[in-house]
């Protein structure tokens, strides 16, 4: 009687175990796909002075709303002379602009006024949908040479009418804020291109997908292709392999424990 009741813990330990692994391995995929849901500038880093075309990544966090309009406000106190907008098909797009006080010097003269917001809004029929994204592409110069950042808020809305503020600035060495506004670094030419490299393979595997139709997304349910993003997807299988090897970690010690006893 006692040797059974000694055996009956003994199993149960690796199960937890294993159990613990999946667990953690869940989370991570969970907490993965919210860090992936943030609307971000892409790619993230420009080089100062330069001329720089920037997507507005905006994925739909709904299960069931679309998004239909987004607003991004651009900085004044460190104004942009020139903002141009890509043609999106199924969307519109809408600058207006404040006065400069004092006026910026260019190399084309002096300019009077900059560009404060962008607002792009969907013709009926279209939106981003659940599980998808689009980028919302602007060109943007001369970036300017006195700063190391452009903070960049926006505001992305959905058809069932809610509103979500991306607006929250990190403070340095902090955590993440709830709803963090696009940020575009800023880096000096002359080491530019190491830093850029530097940057991380999140902003390269965004310009890559952008290049393969990620654009499409916006064109709406019926009308795009649309499509999840595939880096949290291979962070989701990533997640699901180490659930399934944590399950089988404990099983494997759970039958190997009893096979001992059988044999005692």
């Amino acid at each position: 009687m006692s040797t059974s009741r000694t055996k009956g813990p003994s199993w149960r330990a690796p199960l937890r175990a294993g159990l613990v692994v999946a667990g953690a391995a869940a989370l991570a995929l969970v907490t993965s796909g919210v860090a992936f849901a943030h609307v971000t500038a892409q790619p993230g880093v420009a080089t100062k002075g330069s001329y720089a075309k920037i997507a507005f990544r905006v994925p739909t966090e709904s299960a069931t709303a679309g998004t239909v309009k987004l607003q991004v406000t651009l900085p004044t106190d460190h104004p942009i002379p020139s903002v141009l907008t890509t043609p999106m098909p199924g969307w519109t797009a809408a600058t207006a602009k404040v006065p400069l006080n004092p006026p910026v010097e260019t190399d084309d003269g002096k300019v009077t006024e900059a560009v404060h917001t962008v607002t792009w809004t969907a013709q009926p029929g279209t939106r981003v949908g659940p599980g998808q994204f689009a980028d919302f592409e602007v060109n943007l110069g001369a970036l300017p040479d006195n700063t190391d950042s452009l903070v960049m808020p926006a505001v992305q809305t959905y058809d069932d009418g809610t509103v979500v503020s991306w607006d929250q600035t990190q403070t340095p060495g902090g955590p993440e804020p709830e709803h963090p506004a696009p940020t575009l670094r800023l880096v000096d030419g002359s080491g530019g291109a190491h830093d850029m490299a530097a940057a991380g393979q999140t902003e390269a595997t965004s310009a890559g997908m952008h290049d393969h139709g990620a654009t499409t997304a916006a064109a709406g349910d019926a009308k795009s292709g649309g499509g999840a993003d595939n880096t949290a997807r291979w962070l989701g299988g990533i997640g699901l392999v180490v659930g399934a090897l944590g399950l089988g970690l404990g099983a494997g010690a759970v039958a190997r424990t009893r096979r001992i006893g059988r044999s005692g």
